[in-house]
């Protein structure tokens, strides 16, 4: 995924120019807004389940209607976890017609909570834990991680197999989401980032060099403030699909910070969170048949 220093740089990428703002923002976490209401949303059932990887035991959320078969979707989460905020985003997600799994990405250093119910980012301690969490990650654990959850979700008797599965991922969960398209690329057929942090980067394992491996369909939407900061990122990727003959809408939303979909951000953008689910669920629809 990224070494040190990047994970230092996405740290201070993820609000706005300061530490202050980060640490408003990470206070956010604990506190989960409603999300809006979903008409003629489907019942749903939702369990805590344990999942066996090659490094251990992951455990997760997973959700889906309670009537029927539906395409699987694998959430990756952001840096403060797996977390009751994205728990209610994966059951509005099932509520939709999805079989939602979001799971806890540092399961082989410790089970969800991963962080303090209201974190300070500005405190020492806190940001060590966390960028130490982050830094146990890499490209081999996001293959050997999507492997294993793609085939838990194969073997959920609610997940229709004859329909191709979607992966999203919020902030350092962009680049999984690269990851297991690449991966699985006969099994994945939609994949969407979220303020993504490290898609394109100088390294030799940038997520975007997995592009011409990739058969899914893309959703990449950017916060407004990490598009001032890197630019290039939306042309290099936009370039990148083109070039693979894969459609991808990569959007700069505007007016968003770092971190503005989860419900439970400090920097939160109702409206603009709304759209980009919008356009998820569109994504969805087009390329899961």
């Amino acid at each position: 995924m990224c070494e040190r220093d990047d994970l230092d740089e996405f740290a201070r990428r993820s609000t706005d120019v300061s530490r202050r703002r980060f640490g408003a923002m990470a206070l956010g976490a604990g506190l989960v807004a409603a999300l809006p209401g979903l008409a003629n949303a489907a019942d749903t059932q939702g369990t805590n389940v344990d999942i066996k990887t090659p490094d251990g035991v992951a455990d997760a959320y997973f959700v889906h209607p309670s009537q029927g078969k539906s395409a699987g979707v694998l959430i990756w989460p952001d840096i403060f976890g797996l977390r009751p905020a994205f728990r209610q985003m994966a059951t509005r997600l099932a509520g939709s017609g999805y079989a939602v799994l979001v799971i806890n990405p540092f399961y082989r250093t410790q089970r969800a909570p991963t962080a303090p119910a209201k974190p300070d980012f500005n405190d020492p301690a806190t940001r060590q834990a966390l960028m130490t969490l982050m830094g146990t990650l890499n490209a081999n654990t996001a293959v050997t991680d999507a492997k294993a959850f793609v085939a838990f979700l194969d073997g959920q008797r609610p997940v229709d197999r004859k329909k191709k599965i979607a992966t999203t991922g919020y902030c350092m969960g962009g680049p999984f989401v690269f990851r297991t398209a690449a991966a699985l690329p006969e099994r994945v057929g939609a994949g969407a980032t979220f303020h993504g942090g490290g898609l394109v980067t100088d390294k030799p394992d940038s997520p975007h060099l997995l592009i011409p491996q990739i058969k899914a369909s893309f959703l990449v939407a950017i916060a407004e403030n990490d598009d001032q900061r890197e630019p290039q990122t939306k042309d290099v990727l936009r370039d990148s699909f083109a070039k693979a003959h894969l459609p991808a809408e990569i959007e700069v939303y505007a007016g968003t910070m770092h971190g503005w979909c989860p419900p439970d951000s400090h920097v939160y953008n109702e409206s603009q969170a709304e759209k980009a689910w919008s356009r998820m669920l569109a994504l969805f629809s087009q390329s899961l048949a």
